[in-house]
């Protein structure tokens, strides 16, 4: 036990050093965060959606801070809090294949506010109790964007007895496996389509359960739409929507504000950017409650929003301020009106020379964790909180034709998407077709014609969803890349 506690003292002691003396570039950065991106990869989730998504956001949100901090002269940090499910091993296990636990995975949350790229590899390691012997051997120096430009193309090799130690898969050896055995559309629902059907049939009841419910709650508050924002079972919307029934009876005053409304059940209670009153799924009435009762003064937070949105239109001639709830992360109503009231702030201050209404008919969104700005293929601005005015009034001038042909086409494309759908839906005898957030309108179009090619008896009545990996879900849902083969 001495000696263990030396060598940790020790170990602490060279970290501190390394931290104080040297710097981490981009590329080592990638490369010492290995172990934490085998752990925490969507891919490996197929099964679970919900720590799925809960992944898919937290990287994103992480490979924004990362990126910040690669900004020379970027200054303005805000910290970040994560969370990750982190796929468990057996440590004393000698199978390079992974080895997972009774749960399989363990949820694992931490704030980032480091400022350097090394402290902050070093947190989320640390965090999520991965080992972190391998970075003392980095060749890391004091020229950071140097050493990035030269070695951001050396593959490093990684020795055997690494796998073998922490039970991570060996990506060589996943790759020739995946190169021998290739995996199609074919072959996979000859292996799947059985369970898929079984899963299926045993939730019909509830999916049915789920449809009354939420067609007599949304009937009785009077609601637009109840949602989800996780890809969660039947059983559990159907418990989500219990709880909340039970709470109408209990309380049915405090709902009195809800009419016209859009339900969430999400991670925290609130109201979301899009003006949709969220339930947390971890919170107990009581959260519920205090939601509801203060709804009116959300309700003159948002009219407040709105008017900010209105003034930063004006000043950007004409330009209209928008939330998309696929492509952001999902912000409170307070945390979205903090976000434009800074950028509000910004661009009075610019007085920056935009033509009254010259680009009424454009759409930008608002991002806090990019750098530099850019045009999303459906046609709308996606503009940093950090940008520079002067860099901004450039951007938006140069890209603004762009924007609008980009805008014309995302119509078109969806008329497409839609019509596909519906046809794939017909051909096969679906019962439903759907794709996850991520894949976009032109991955989902190619998927859906080259399907239409096919002759595929298997999917006769079940539920397709079109992803970027293949997994049955656990109430029957058969999910295939769009990029099948």
């Amino acid at each position: 036990t001495f000696c263990y506690s030396i060598r940790l003292c020790l170990e602490k002691i060279l970290l501190q050093c390394i931290l104080q003396s040297r710097t981490l570039s981009g590329a080592d950065a990638i490369n010492a965060l290995r172990p934490f991106y085998f752990a925490v990869h969507p891919d490996f989730f197929g099964q679970h959606p919900k720590e799925r998504e809960v992944n898919e956001n937290s990287l994103k949100r992480l490979n924004g801070y990362l990126e910040n901090l690669q900004k020379p002269g970027f200054r303005s940090f805000k910290p970040t809090q994560l969370t990750f499910y982190v796929r468990e091993r057996e440590r004393n296990s000698s199978n390079v294949q992974e080895s997972f636990s009774a749960s399989g995975f363990r949820a694992v949350s931490f704030t980032l506010h480091t400022r350097d790229l090394l402290s902050t590899v070093l947190d989320i390691l640390n965090s999520c109790s991965l080992s972190t012997e391998h970075i003392q051997s980095l060749n890391v120096n004091s020229q950071p964007h140097k050493e990035a430009r030269s070695t951001v193309n050396r593959p490093i090799k990684w020795d055997k007895t690494y796998y073998s130690f922490t039970g991570f898969k060996d990506p060589e050896e996943e790759l020739e496996q995946a190169q021998r055995v290739e995996t199609t559309l074919i072959s996979w629902l000859d292996d799947n389509e059985a369970s898929a059907v079984k899963k299926l049939k045993k939730s019909l009841p509830l999916r049915k359960e789920l449809e009354r419910l939420k067609f007599e709650l949304s009937h009785q508050l009077q609601l637009s739409d109840i949602r989800w924002q996780r890809s969660w079972g039947i059983a559990h919307r159907c418990s989500q929507l219990h709880s909340l029934g039970r709470l109408v009876q209990q309380r049915p005053e405090v709902l009195k504000n809800v009419k016209g409304r859009t339900v969430v059940f999400t991670d925290r209670s609130g109201m979301s950017a899009a003006g949709h009153i969220m339930l947390g799924t971890m919170d107990v009435h009581h959260h519920w409650t205090k939601i509801f009762e203060r709804l009116p003064n959300y309700y003159k937070l948002q009219k407040r929003l709105l008017f900010l949105e209105d003034r930063i239109s004006q000043l950007l001639g004409g330009i209209q301020v928008i939330y998309i709830e696929e492509l952001q992360p999902l912000l409170t109503l307070e945390e979205y009106y903090e976000t434009l009231d800074s950028f509000y702030n910004k661009l009075r201050d610019s007085r920056l020379l935009f033509h009254p209404r010259s680009l009424r008919g454009l759409q930008m969104i608002l991002e806090s964790d990019r750098y530099a700005p850019s045009l999303h293929e459906f046609g709308h601005f996606t503009i940093p909180t950090v940008c520079d005015p002067a860099t901004l009034q450039w951007f938006i001038f140069a890209k603004a034709q762009e924007a609008r042909e980009n805008l014309k086409r995302k119509e078109e494309m969806m008329i497409s998407e839609k019509e596909l759908i519906d046809t794939s839906t017909e051909k096969f005898s679906l019962d439903r077709l759907y794709k996850e957030p991520s894949v976009s309108s032109a991955q989902m179009i190619d998927c859906c014609k080259r399907l239409l090619e096919e002759s595929l008896p298997y999917l006769q009545g079940m539920h397709l969803c079109i992803s970027h990996f293949y997994s049955v879900l656990q109430d029957g849902d058969l999910c295939i890349p769009w990029n099948w083969k």
